[in-house]
């Protein structure tokens, strides 16, 4: 028997398998965004959904062999946790900007995700300075009252957390799996602070586990729901490029933080910011980029914002004296100036833009900060 309540129709055509969001979307406004209708259609008519062919509509004409809400009601139950649609108020503002928006989450806590949120990732395998940058940008942007929004993961998504944590602010974890699933399982404690004041997400029935599919899926949501994204530390490939490359595609701000270019974990970083992504030094970059687009109203950050940095080697130092007295000079004037190849000048450059030494310009050319 069908549902009368309209939540409950939704979280059935959530729950079944090969339809997703884009789908979900078109059926919704083919039959008047009435989730009951679809749950009634025949076979003939959901056909002429652009997108839903024979296997589709098999599965939605025989939904009953595929949701059961009682199992499901239940499971929430037990975890205290809630599906939200997206016309309710609890539904992250920005994630219905996304012509692929989820019909809707389940949740567990009671924090809403307000668009006054950034997302932090990066890589599994992180170094002690990424740990060290994720955790400072997680604590720094909670106590701006920023949301710090990731993707519960180990490494660098883990220390967001708990660097917004530390600082008694809000933070969100989305999940690629069902809520009653933990993954990774050693973060079981850390879910479980977050649900205390802040919010875990998923768009993903309970039962379903995590897999090829599912983490892309998640990561949309995750750029789709702040207003910007950084990446701390990143391979060439994977999931942060993939959310940074969603984050480009729904207008969000991207942000990379640069790293060493024989490190393989910068790699990711560094091809972003030679794409366009804006070189992070701190939590004042992402305040200016956000205050330029008129997005948020900027706000005093606290003392020592700018990140974790070593003394100068011998080359830096070289190359900031090339900078005194208010010099202007590009790469190339410098490597000629010093003999140092132009490869070494150009990451040294980068290296002393994060330590906040230097700047660039936009005609390209370098100068000291005083």
């Amino acid at each position: 028997m069908i549902p009368d309540d309209d939540n409950r129709c939704l979280r059935i055509l959530n729950a079944l398998p090969g339809v997703g969001p884009v789908t979900l979307n078109r059926l919704l406004e083919y039959f008047g965004n009435d989730p009951r209708a679809i749950l009634k259609a025949s076979a003939a008519s959901l056909s002429r959904v652009r997108g839903v062919g024979d296997n589709l509509c098999d599965v939605i004409t025989h939904w009953q062999s595929h949701a059961d809400l009682e199992k499901e009601d239940k499971k929430l139950a037990a975890m205290n946790a809630r599906w939200i649609s997206r016309s309710d108020e609890q539904f992250p503002a920005l994630l219905r900007e996304l012509p692929d928006t989820p019909i809707g989450l389940y949740a567990r806590g009671d924090g809403v995700v307000s668009p006054k949120a950034v997302a932090i990732v990066g890589t599994r395998r992180p170094t002690l300075y990424g740990r060290e940058v994720a955790t400072r940008l997680g604590y720094e942007l909670a106590q701006l009252d920023f949301w710090v929004v990731s993707g519960g993961a180990r490494g660098i998504d883990s220390c967001a957390h708990e660097g917004a944590l530390k600082a008694g602010g809000k933070t969100a974890a989305v999940l690629g799996c069902g809520l009653d699933i933990v993954y990774p399982p050693e973060n079981l404690d850390l879910f479980k602070k977050i649900a205390d004041t802040g919010v875990v997400l998923t768009e993903f029935a309970p039962g379903r586990k995590a897999d090829k599919q599912t983490f892309p899926q998640r990561n949309r949501l995750i750029s789709g729901m702040t207003l910007a994204t950084v990446v701390v530390e990143s391979g060439a490939r994977g999931g942060s490029m993939l959310t940074a490359n969603f984050a480009a595609d729904q207008g969000r701000q991207v942000f990379a933080v640069p790293g060493r270019i024989d490190q393989e974990s910068s790699r990711g970083c560094n091809a972003l910011i030679r794409e366009g992504a804006t070189l992070l030094t701190g939590v004042d970059d992402i305040l200016e980029a956000l205050q330029f687009e008129g997005s948020i109203r900027k706000t005093q950050t606290p003392a020592q914002s700018s990140l974790p940095i070593a003394d100068l080697s011998e080359t830096e130092f070289l190359i900031l004296k090339q900078l005194e007295a208010g010099a202007l000079r590009t790469a190339d004037e410098i490597a000629a100036a010093t003999n140092l190849p132009i490869a070494t000048c150009s990451s040294t450059l980068l290296m002393l833009e994060l330590k906040k030494c230097a700047v660039k310009h936009t005609d390209g050319r370098y100068e000291k900060r005083n």
